[in-house]
């Protein structure tokens, strides 16, 4: 398709009438009025083709992908949480690859020079010799970690990886604003828009000819093989998050997939004679290589920060004695203080004969009394650093100050003036961005990526766009607070050949790979995602079930309680969620006479314990600790439940006909979790896991729910009546039909639902599955004959075989109450709870468990 020109771009309605570029700054667009530059020519015109509605819709099934796939950023203070969802501009930003060819000769020499600052730094330190570079700048920064001094580096790459946020001055020129060499954020995320956009306006996409991103990662999988110590040709390496409560947890999890890594966190490890270990089920696993996504000082709380719960003991040991390589080696940190900017110049043309490429805004260091001179006296012109703050929450503008708060910084800045640092007040360049449905044009920075290779580095075409939800001129951008993230494009001449990660041919990949570990961590997470899911599931078909009789026999609400079947559902619910007093402790009566508000509470009361909203929540959090086990459609399917209960607890049902319209789609979510649990993960150590917390949870379920409702001896009327809610409740009424054509007897049911060993929904079939589960679980070389577990399962499964059903059927007439078959039931609960506590001390680390925490705050009991 020929490319439109400007008179037909700016004649598309709705589009570019409105847009004016801001006064005093670049514009990615459109340099002035009239004008478009011709690389977002096409680009609009298709998006004119697309009319509204067609880009409206483009923008709901982005919104979705996004949603599905889980693809989250916790805000600093948000209240959202984990749950606030990613969000995207469906315009990228356009680069010529001219103008990037440019700026990646820039970025290479730029990653280059700091690799060779961060080598020298922890080494002989002549720049501090030469007083090319203050040690005061330099040793009284956080980061700059002295226990790492003198390290020997793999490769002699420290900075293995390495991120430069960028912006246009007003003439268009590249200048760095910030460098990100801890553990740069953002790759994935880049990723994942390109995914995502590239879908949902694919035609737009490949005919643009945009560069790939598969290489670049490619790149960062050869380049840890390489620099790992390998061990018989094969390389472990590890992905180390700070786990679950990280604002960046979705990007951590989506890069150990992507690359083919383990997630861990620090739990998960130990040094052990100078090397690191992984714990696995019954064994110690030797990994080579770190992918660090924690900071330097939290790496060890041996060597480094002490109070540190996110690293390994013994860690900095392990990379001095050669024995693991970490990325980006431990001190890197120390480059993203914003005052080496003040001295690269410098610093360049000493290490590398050269002046550099790509230049940063003008910086001043306060701890040079000249530069401290000038900074307070131009304070209003500047923006004042405090270094050692996290990177976008460390500016302040000194010309929104009150008198009183600039008096204050003038203090600080004179009291401690090697801490902060002043730099030139930029205004960002803008880029076009759809608001509603037209343009707009709002600030944008761009985070580029580099990573480390044979003779240099490799940078990532294109990159992470992130656009200010201000149109200020001061507007600040960054992850951490907020905004919208855009793709970047960088277009080629001709089409690019198609990349893909799974088949790099590289030589020394091998055929077969190991697959990746499950630590006593994700075990314990997967188990109880198993009993979660179960659990839900179960409480929403009983909720179900009692609703519908509830509303079937409204006469029977306002009976004497004791002599219905409908007290015997009420309280199988309240042993079920264990949300005591419900209908069992005090005030029973009242609610058992009137139960709609206690069972609406269940349904959508958030703050209600043991209730359906805290169990769906529960299973929320554990699936978001493992997310990296679970497939795309089965994250699909976790996000389908976190949105059915945001729509429950948000908007609850006041009627039972509406309760039943959000239970119904939720147990098919629910039922499909389980399915796709069952079909698409591989049975591996971590599925057994998850499988037998399945199978703990639903035998325990179905053991209180036959003692609740066929303990007590009811009439004949109403214990047809709860027999046929207990078949209903266990999704067992049409095997109950054919086989057994006397109508509804207890003795039948206990056969069906107690004793069968070929029903899915019976107690031995759970018990049978588990005997086989626990079986197969790795015991250690060391063990010898069967486990805790393995008795208890085998006693469970004995009793219920041996069981005489006429004899538990039968009632006692003194008491009107099935005596022989409580016990039973009583005893199958105990020992259920039995084996989960075996289980737990067996393989799960206790400090660790996810539930724990949950049962502080009362959601697990």
């Amino acid at each position: 398709m020929p490319l439109p020109n400007a008179a037909e771009v700016l004649a598309s309605p709705g589009l570019v009438d409105d847009y004016l570029p801001l006064p005093n700054c670049f514009d990615e667009m459109r340099p002035g009025a009239g004008e478009v530059r011709p690389q977002w020519r096409y680009l609009l015109d298709a998006l004119r083709t697309l009319g509204p509605a067609g880009i409206e819709e483009r923008y709901r099934e982005a919104a979705r992908m996004f949603r599905d796939n889980g693809v989250t950023y916790n805000l600093n203070g948000d209240t959202k949480g984990m749950s606030r969802p990613w969000e995207l501009d469906l315009l990228p930003l356009l680069i010529r690859s001219e103008e990037w060819a440019v700026l990646e000769r820039g970025l290479m020499q730029r990653a280059e020079l700091f690799n060779l600052i961060l080598l020298d730094l922890y080494g002989p330190r002549e720049l501090i010799k030469r007083g090319l570079l203050p040690a005061e700048l330099i040793d009284g920064y956080p980061e700059y970690l002295f226990p790492c001094h003198g390290i020997e580096v793999a490769g002699r790459r420290p900075l293995v990886h390495y991120a430069a946020d960028l912006t246009r001055t007003p003439d268009g020129e590249w200048r760095v604003i910030g460098d990100r060499a801890q553990s740069p954020l953002g790759a994935g995320y880049a990723l994942e828009n390109r995914v995502v956009l590239s879908r949902v306006i694919p035609s737009l996409f490949r005919d643009s000819h945009v560069h790939r991103l598969a290489g670049f990662f490619r790149t960062m999988r050869r380049t840890l093989t390489r620099l790992a110590p390998g061990r018989d040709g094969h390389t472990r390496v590890v992905v180390l998050t700070p786990g679950p409560q990280s604002e960046a947890y979705f990007e951590h999890a989506y890069l150990a997939n992507y690359l083919g890594y383990t997630l861990v966190q620090g739990g998960d490890l130990s040094v052990r004679d100078g090397a690191l270990w992984l714990r696995t089920l019954g064994r110690l696993e030797r990994i080579d290589a770190v992918l660090r996504r924690i900071n330097s000082s939290d790496s060890d709380p041996l060597e480094l920060r002490e109070d540190s719960y996110l690293g390994v003991p013994g860690l900095v040991q392990a990379v001095r004695a050669g024995n693991l390589v970490v990325a980006n080696a431990l001190g890197s940190g120390v480059l993203e203080h914003p005052g080496l900017m003040a001295f690269l110049p410098g610093l360049c043309r000493h290490l590398m004969g050269e002046d550099l490429h790509l230049r940063d805004i003008p910086t001043w260091w306060c701890g040079d009394p000249q530069a401290r001179t000038y900074v307070l006296a131009n304070l209003n012109e500047l923006v004042v650093k405090l270094a050692g703050k996290p990177p976008g929450r460390r500016c302040v503008f000194p010309a929104e100050m009150d008198a009183a708060a600039r008096a204050a910084l003038i203090h600080a800045i004179q009291a401690a003036p090697h801490r902060y640092v002043a730099q030139e007040r930029v205004t960002p360049s803008t880029a076009p961005t759809l608001i509603g449905q037209h343009l707009e044009p709002r600030p944008i920075t761009l985070r580029t990526f580099l990573c480390a290779e044979d003779d240099g580095y490799a940078v990532m075409p294109g990159g992470l766009g992130r656009v200010a939800l201000g149109t200020g001129g001061a507007a600040l951008v960054s992850n951490q607070l907020g905004g919208i993230g855009k793709d970047a494009w960088v277009l080629a001449s001709e089409p690019e050949l198609q990349e893909t990660l799974l088949i790099s041919g590289e030589p020394q990949s091998p055929t077969v790979t190991q697959e990746s570990e499950v630590s006593s961590r994700v075990a314990d997470n997967l188990f109880w995602i198993g009993r979660y899911a179960e659990r839900a599931e179960g409480l929403v078909r009983l909720l179900r079930m009692t609703i519908f009789k509830l509303s079937e026999r409204a006469d029977l609400v306002t009976a004497k309680p004791g002599t219905y079947f409908m007290r015997s559902l009420l309280e199988a619910l309240t042993h079920q969620t264990q949300a005591f007093p419900g209908f069992i402790g005090a005030g029973a009566e009242a609610r058992l006479r009137s139960p709609l508000p206690e069972l609406l509470s269940l349904i959508a009361d958030p703050a209600r314990l043991g209730g359906l909203p805290q169990t769906l929540q529960a299973l929320g959090l554990a699936a978001f600790s493992v997310r990296e086990r679970l497939s795309v459609d089965t994250w699909r399917i976790v996000s389908d439940i976190e949105a059915r209960l945001h729509a429950l607890t948000g908007n609850p049902p006041t009627q039972p006909s509406q309760a039943l319209d959000e239970l119904d789609p939720l147990v098919t979510s629910l039922v499909a979790f389980s399915g796709l649990t069952q079909e698409n993960m591989t049975h591996n150590e971590g599925w057994h896991f998850l499988e037998t917390g399945r199978r703990l949870e639903r035998g325990a379920a179905l053991a209180g729910l036959l003692r609740s409702t066929l303990t007590p001896l009811n009439s004949e009327l109403d214990e047809a009546t709860l027999i046929e809610a207990v078949l209903g409740v266990t999704d067992s009424t049409i095997t109950y039909r054919r086989r057994y054509r006397a109508g509804t007897r207890v003795g039948a049911l206990l056969d069906l639902v107690l004793q069968d060993e070929g029903n899915p929904r019976a107690l031995a079939y759970q018990l049978i599955a588990l005997e086989k589960l626990v079986t197969e679980m790795p015991k250690g070389e060391l063990a010898v004959g069967r486990t805790p577990a393995q008795k208890l399962v085998m006693k469970c499964l004995t009793g219920v075989r041996l069981a005489e059903i006429d004899t538990l059927a039968q009632a006692d007439p003194a008491t009107h109450r099935r005596i022989i078959l409580e016990r039973v039931l009583k005893d199958l609960e105990s020992d259920l709870a039995a084996i989960s506590d075996a289980l737990t001390g067996q393989y799960f680390r206790h400090e660790e468990q996810p539930h724990s925490l949950l049962r502080r705050v009362g959601v697990v009991k």
